[in-house]
């Protein structure tokens, strides 16, 4: 992990009408870190993530994404969006298209590559996700977890920098979330940038640079997986580990 800030958030508030979601968040996140933000329904975490490609507006403050700065008036998110890859809780596949052809659109229509160029990244991808057999299928005829590791591939296809995970795992049946974050680990040894919402608390603890804790908008507390989990120093934090590390 190299010392460059790939994001960076200062000061960033946001309200949904009169009800103030996040409050004065201030983050750093450096190329190649892998950060794994958890905290109970309703904290922020997701809307927090999905201000770094502006799929969500921030009110206050400053939020900088490889180098551009976000806000209002911006003409090229685009530009953002095209190094920074998502992964949705529900997978966001779309259903009339084969697993290839979900891959190769983005590429295609959004970077310009031609069709052969297009195909040759997508079944790279989907080997690199383990399921090139699934190629020519529909998202309906797979696996949750199959479906979920589609979505991870669709989003390296666009060869971003950063990689977004909004509870990637929460929608699968148990069986099928050990799939799912062992793409995510492997994705991780290779040095991606990775901030991810979730309750998997294993994987934080074996993937993670370091672990942020939310609850009501605002982050209470951060640190290394081993400091995290071994020393909180918040009564709140300790609450949230007490009860998640039961199940």
């Amino acid at each position: 992990m190299n010392g460059d800030k790939i994001i960076e958030v200062k000061n960033v508030s946001k309200w949904y009408g009169s009800f103030k979601v996040l409050t004065d968040i201030n983050l750093t996140v450096r190329k190649g870190e892998r950060i794994v933000v958890c905290g109970p329904s309703g904290s922020g975490k997701s809307t927090l993530i999905r201000c770094f490609n502006r799929l969500e507006a921030h009110q206050e403050g400053e939020i900088t994404v490889n180098g551009i700065t976000l806000h209002d008036r911006m003409r090229n998110v685009g530009d953002v969006r095209k190094n920074v890859g998502m992964v949705f809780q529900h997978f966001n596949l779309f259903p009339h298209m084969t697993v290839l052809m979900n891959c190769m659109v983005g590429p295609m229509w959004i970077k310009g590559k031609s069709e052969a160029e297009a195909r040759q990244t997508a079944l790279r991808f989907l080997e690199r996700v383990r399921i090139p057999e699934q190629a020519n299928k529909y998202p309906v005829q797979l696996s949750g977890g199959q479906q979920q590791r589609v979505a991870i591939a669709r989003s390296l296809c666009m060869q971003p920098q950063i990689m977004l995970f909004d509870e990637p795992t929460s929608a699968l049946d148990p069986e099928m979330v050990s799939e799912v974050l062992e793409t995510m680990t492997s994705l991780a040894k290779d040095g991606m940038t990775m901030v991810c919402v979730t309750h998997e608390m294993g994987f934080a603890r074996a993937v993670a640079d370091r672990v942020i804790f939310m609850n009501s908008g605002q982050i209470v507390e951060e640190g290394a997986p081993q400091d995290f989990f071994s020393n909180p120093r918040h009564e709140r934090t300790k609450l949230f580990l007490s009860q998640i590390l039961k199940h």
